[in-house]
């Protein structure tokens, strides 16, 4: 008599898929914010930044994880019914690009977009018309609050935004340091962020700069006339800039280094733009007979309009100036 009896075999339990990175391994240059994901429906990722390697006791994935110091990331996911995945790791270097040299006695005017009595008028020197508002807002921001600026305009006019903020006849290196969002949509030709200084002579020196999208350089200008009686011109410098070339919706760091003589003479040295040094290495005549007040120091942050008419939204953030 034979008996015929049945064989069963071993059920196979499948692993939770191994954790994704948003952000593969590499050297940046600023801090990262890496997600991770699994696609087994229904996972929980476990990971570390420690070195160790992660278990169902570490650290619990619930966001993206800001990578500001260089670290190997590790992770694991599980799930019900399923074996532990495989381990996912990345390694990330972070190489903060350097910036321009600052010594340690040099005075700082620290978060200048905070200050109050900020003026707000068209720039007469652009054709057309604009108005302008300012705020202060929370989102975007690195600081907690960052200014806002909103421009309209017709026929490419500026809208120039200032502000005292402090008072100095005597130093003569400056770094005018800045972090800048400009929202999509936004339509603008210039960005000039300039610094001012009245002299103990009673002249004030402009040290104007900025992004043209007209030429697609860095441009500074000088005063090709005399105090009494200055005629302005911009000079294009050898490096690249456009404004409407910058990424949009995201905070770019702008510094500006430049020094001045008893004359009135700047010394335009370099610029970094998101790190990147860009050597201007230009000295031209920037004094001016205004009448203003003696040591005044007054900052300018300017937007111009490019064609018809059109509107931009901008963002400054750790707007800080630094003297010596």
């Amino acid at each position: 008599m034979n008996i015929n009896v049945a064989s069963s075999s071993p059920t196979t339990t499948s692993a939770a898929a191994t954790p994704s990175f948003s952000q593969p391994s590499g050297t940046y240059s600023s801090a990262q914010s890496v997600s991770l994901s699994s696609a087994t429906a229904g996972s929980t990722i476990y990971f570390t930044t420690d070195g160790s390697t992660p278990t169902s006791s570490s650290n619990r994935y619930s966001g993206p994880i800001m990578v500001a110091s260089s670290m190997t990331l590790q992770a694991i996911a599980t799930a019900p019914g399923y074996t532990n995945s495989g381990l996912a790791q990345a390694s990330y270097v972070i190489s903060a690009p350097k910036g321009p040299a600052v010594p340690s006695y040099a005075i700082l005017q620290k978060e200048i977009q905070l200050l109050p009595n900020w003026r707000i008028k068209h720039d007469p020197a652009t054709s057309g018309s604009s108005t302008g508002s300012m705020s202060l807002v929370s989102d975007p921001s690195l600081s907690g609050q960052a200014a806002k600026f909103h421009t309209s305009f017709t026929n490419a006019g500026g809208e120039l935004y200032s502000v005292t903020y402090g008072n100095d006849t005597d130093s003569k290196n400056f770094l005018y340091d800045a972090h800048v969002w400009i929202a999509a949509g936004s339509s603008l030709s210039n960005l000039e962020m300039d610094n001012n200084q009245v002299m103990r002579n009673g002249d004030t020196v402009i040290y104007a700069f900025q992004c043209s999208g007209y030429t697609n350089t860095w441009e500074f200008s000088s005063n090709v006339g005399t105090p009494d009686q200055p005629k302005v011109k911009w000079v294009k410098s050898t490096s690249p800039c456009n404004p409407s070339k910058w990424t949009r919706d995201v905070w770019h760091h702008i510094q500006i280094r430049t020094s001045r003589d008893d004359s009135g003479n700047v010394t335009y040295h370099s610029v970094w733009f998101d790190g990147v040094e860009s050597p201007i290495n230009q000295t031209v005549n920037c004094d001016f007979s205004l009448g203003w007040a003696l040591g005044a120091l007054v900052a300018n942050f300017q937007v111009d309009g490019i064609g018809t008419s059109g509107s931009s939204t901008l963002y400054l953030d750790h707007f800080n100036l630094y003297r010596w």
